[in-house]
């Protein structure tokens, strides 16, 4: 059975290009959902600030961790979105452009 896999996704969007970053954004789980890379629960999405600037969050669940994000890198289409997206964000304080920790629920 595959491993459903929850990721947060971290985006160190430009100061100025957050209006076009979230544009990327309402494109991205979808075009993954429609693929048949993550479960049925759209992302969920937050912003933030981070040294004064924005920081956006997405948090959603590949269908099947291993091979989800590889299909996803495979894709034409989400990578046109994933190119978009890096032309938008930044490095910064250290940190890099994207941060993509994955995450296991626990119950406590």
């Amino acid at each position: 059975m595959a491993k459903q896999d929850t990721v947060i996704c971290h985006y160190r969007v430009r100061r100025g290009q957050e209006a076009a970053f979230e544009e990327l954004l309402r494109r991205h789980w979808p075009t993954l959902d429609r693929l048949g890379l993550v479960v049925g629960e759209p992302s969920r999405i937050y912003r933030g600030e981070e040294g004064g600037a924005p920081i956006y969050y997405e948090i959603f669940t590949w269908k099947d961790g291993e091979q989800g994000s590889r299909q996803a890198h495979e894709s034409p289409e989400v990578g046109e979105i994933w190119r978009a997206m890096g032309a938008l964000v930044e490095e910064r304080d250290g940190r890099p452009m994207f941060e993509f920790p994955h995450v296991t629920p626990l119950a406590v």
